[in-house]
């Protein structure tokens, strides 16, 4: 349903209907990690997201499509934001325009900082570029009223700030980095809702696995089986978790701190994983799938990423993956799995090989495969912190 009203014009005695107008419906995202996506496309893995938000964000409804509301950005951008994620808010309203203030580029011990003055809080999404590393944060509905930017020498890791006004209320901020490899970045309001802060990790001093904290998200668990073996018809969950282990066993084996989202037939939904790794803050998250396919001769390995800045670690595992004897399935980017939605931290997913596929569910299915693809795993985090040096 669209929100709607009719204009009724009289001419000569007759009445006659305008074009029909939207009617505005205004509040605020409200949820566990509210998100918009680009359209209504949709599979498995849902629509294409374009950003997570963080919460009490103004937002502007134009349209209602099943359980989507479409949301205006700017005067030329519309996103789809799950009804689940707004609340109607009497009292927000809509300013005839909204405008950025100053800048402030900082660090503390642990992170560097953008704090950005806004009138209120207002809907964004950040980009990844490389070559040279930065992050571009662009802030729908604002025009610039920025007279300067602060830049203080506690920042360690941000090399460059500046803005551009890209459209005219589409308000863009560059952040440029020193090191080529992304470590990640969060986006949030400060309390008072007045400043969007842009947090940077720091890329660790010293490029050592052994002073580092390493994720390990074995997938599905629970109530959620995942896919099953072609001829043994194994559940997903309980060899993702034999893996998972598997690759602990060794990490801590080498001294190297870790944290695992599930240790046993956990249900976990994506939401509860992605906050719990948000707050242990890894140095980067593994995550372990095992694929299926409806036809059963496809097979092979393959490592995927959501964003530019974290493919280096993808790559390096995929490498020594591949040394394990299975077919190359590919490097997958833009994926749109939940657990690389985040750009907190870098992350890696590896589908091992397929269930689904008799070559390579026979490899699944041994104890000894599971120790080979935990050893490669590490490894290629290896080579990976060996090329940023």
């Amino acid at each position: 349903m669209k929100y709607l009203f009719l204009s009724i014009l009289i001419f000569n005695g007759v009445a006659v209907f305008a074009q029909p107008k939207p009617t505005l419906l205004t509040g605020k995202t409200t949820g566990k990690l509210p998100y918009i996506k680009y359209g209504l496309g949709d599979d498995r893995l849902g629509g294409a997201k374009m950003t997570y938000l963080d919460t009490n964000i103004a937002v502007k409804v134009v349209d209602s499509i099943l359980e989507d509301y479409k949301v205006q950005l700017s005067r030329l951008h519309f996103a789809y934001l799950p009804k689940t994620n707004f609340l109607k808010d009497s009292i927000s309203h809509q300013r005839a325009y909204y405008l950025s203030g100053s800048l402030k580029v900082f660090g503390d011990s642990v992170f560097d900082y953008v704090s950005i003055n806004l009138d209120d809080r207002l809907p964004y999404r950040s980009i990844q570029q490389i070559s040279p590393s930065r992050i571009l944060v662009d802030i729908f509905g604002v025009t610039s009223n920025t007279n300067w930017i602060t830049q203080l020498s506690t920042a360690k890791e941000i090399k460059n700030t500046w803005y551009e006004q890209i459209e005219d209320d589409v308000f863009r901020v560059f952040i440029e980095l020193k090191h080529p490899q992304h470590w990640g970045h969060s986006i949030y309001y400060d309390s008072t809702g007045r400043k969007l802060m842009v947090r940077v990790k720091r890329q660790p001093p010293v490029l050592d696995i052994h002073k580092m904290k390493i994720a390990i998200d074995a997938g599905h668990g629970g109530d959620n089986n995942g896919a099953s073996g072609i001829t043994s018809k194994v559940l997903e969950k309980d060899y993702t978790l034999k893996i998972a282990k598997e690759l602990e066993k060794l990490l801590k084996k080498n001294k190297v701190k870790t944290f695992m989202t599930r240790t046993s037939d956990t249900s976990l939904n994506m939401p509860e994983r992605i906050e719990m790794l948000q707050a242990q803050n890894p140095d980067f998250l593994i995550s372990i799938h095992l694929n299926s396919s409806d036809v059963d001769t496809v097979r092979g390995t393959s490592t995927y990423y959501r964003y530019i800045g974290f493919r280096p670690l993808t790559q390096a595992v995929m490498k020594r993956m591949l040394e394990l004897k299975l077919k190359e399935f590919g490097n997958v980017g833009n994926f749109n799995f939940a657990l690389s939605g985040p750009t907190d931290y870098p992350n890696c997913l590896v589908e091992v090989a397929f269930l689904s596929n008799v070559l390579d569910e026979k490899k699944i299915l041994d104890p000894k495969f599971h120790k080979a693809v935990a050893n490669k795993i590490y490894l290629g985090i290896l080579d990976w912190l060996k090329q940023l040096k």
